[in-house]
């Protein structure tokens, strides 16, 4: 049976920055596990932003687990969806390849909270198919999953504090974002996302000079 974990993180930012701010979290200095990001598919549908991404994680396991992992690094599929009319960023992540050694699939919601700051509530189910160690297998990929969290959460907030350095405001309505419909803001996190797609892209590209 799969294990599973939950946790809510409150970020003292708005829903409109942390949106914002999802498309750069990487590089970031609590975040060096993640190699590289690649856009298989972004399109507009019914006021929506839907993104498929692919990322390359490093894989580092523990000396038991060798016998089980061989890989370097690890690809994971992420689909998003982002609604700002409702004020919604939704994540689902599962990785590809070892699936059956441990199966990890994340669900995350990022929405609005009462007084403006954003609430992302995260949930996770860790499974793992190896006869006689599944058990070991899906207790380790939890625990290694919770110490993730945390440094995502660090990572995270580290981004937006660079992004938007001054305090949030008191109420939404005051956002420092120049966003005054959901069209409006659909196009804006569309073109951020598009942006900061391109600059990991040519951070990871060889220089030919």
């Amino acid at each position: 049976m799969a294990r599973y974990f939950e946790n809510t993180t409150v970020f003292n930012f708005t829903w409109d920055q942390v949106a914002y701010g999802y498309w750069n979290r990487y590089p970031n200095p609590h975040s060096q596990h993640v190699l590289s990001e690649d856009v298989v598919s972004r399109e507009l549908r019914e006021g929506k932003l839907h993104t498929k991404r692919l990322l390359t994680k490093t894989n580092r396991v523990p000396k038991w687990g060798e016998r089980f992992f061989n890989a370097k690094s690890v690809k994971i599929v992420e689909e998003s969806i982002v609604d700002p009319k409702n004020k919604l960023l939704i994540t689902y992540t599962r990785n590809l390849g070892y699936a059956k050694v441990m199966s990890v699939v994340e669900r995350v919601v990022y929405r609005e909270m009462a007084g403006g700051r954003c609430e992302a509530k995260r949930s996770a189910w860790i499974d793992s198919q190896v006869l006689g160690f599944s058990r070991a297998i899906r207790a380790f990929g939890i625990d290694r999953f919770r110490k993730n969290c945390n440094q995502m959460v660090m990572g995270f907030n580290h981004v937006l504090m660079g992004m938007f350095p001054r305090p949030m405001p008191q109420s939404t309505s005051n956002s420092s974002l120049p966003l005054t419909a959901s069209a409006a803001a659909l196009k804006g996190v569309k073109e951020v996302a598009d942006r900061a797609t391109a600059n990991v892209y040519a951070s990871v590209q060889p220089n030919k000079s």
